[in-house]
């Protein structure tokens, strides 16, 4: 079954050690994924706005307890789906089952793209990335937010956005 639902800006979808049950589409709005460090510093992995699906996939497909946080960081109305409903959807469907293995491989492809960007890109390459990435969200979410899941100081996003708002000016 495919569910429907409205969530307000706060609410906690998934928790560290819980098992992931649920993918979620974000149909408006925008969630994060994220986790937290042994002093309490959020570490967001991956950011979720319109037309992105978003799970702790090793939990999902894996039945391992989440190491991560989900949450909802804009209201969204949100689609999702049940981990048995995708399984049995694989089982039964040649084209869900392309579908998802190359949603899958994309995803594969993102998250290696940024392994090696957060191990050796400059910060201005990588919030490069990030706008190309996320161009929906750039405007939506707290500066914070930004530099978590860009591992680089607040200091260092303003000199990069004032930097690139001259070069925008000259060009």
């Amino acid at each position: 079954m495919v569910y429907s639902i409205e969530v307000k800006k706060g609410t906690v979808l998934l928790k560290e050690s819980q098992i992931c049950n649920r993918a979620f589409f974000v149909c408006k709005g925008i969630l994060r994924c994220y986790t937290v460090d042994e002093m309490g510093k959020d570490h967001i992995i991956q950011f979720a706005s319109e037309n992105w699906w978003i799970a702790d996939r090793s939990s999902f497909y894996f039945d391992e307890p989440s190491e991560l946080y989900s949450d909802v960081i804009e209201d969204a109305e949100l689609v999702y789906t049940h981990k048995d409903f995708i399984k049995n959807a694989l089982q039964v469907s040649q084209k869900f089952s392309s579908y998802n293995s190359l949603a899958l491989q994309r995803n594969i492809r993102q998250m290696q793209k940024r392994i090696n960007y957060l191990l050796s890109a400059s910060a201005e390459k990588k919030y490069l990335d990030f706008i190309e990435t996320y161009p929906k969200i750039t405007q939506r979410v707290p500066l914070q937010m930004i530099v978590s899941y860009l591992r680089i100081t607040p200091e260092s996003l303003r000199r990069i956005r004032k930097e690139l708002a001259r070069k925008s000016f000259k060009s």
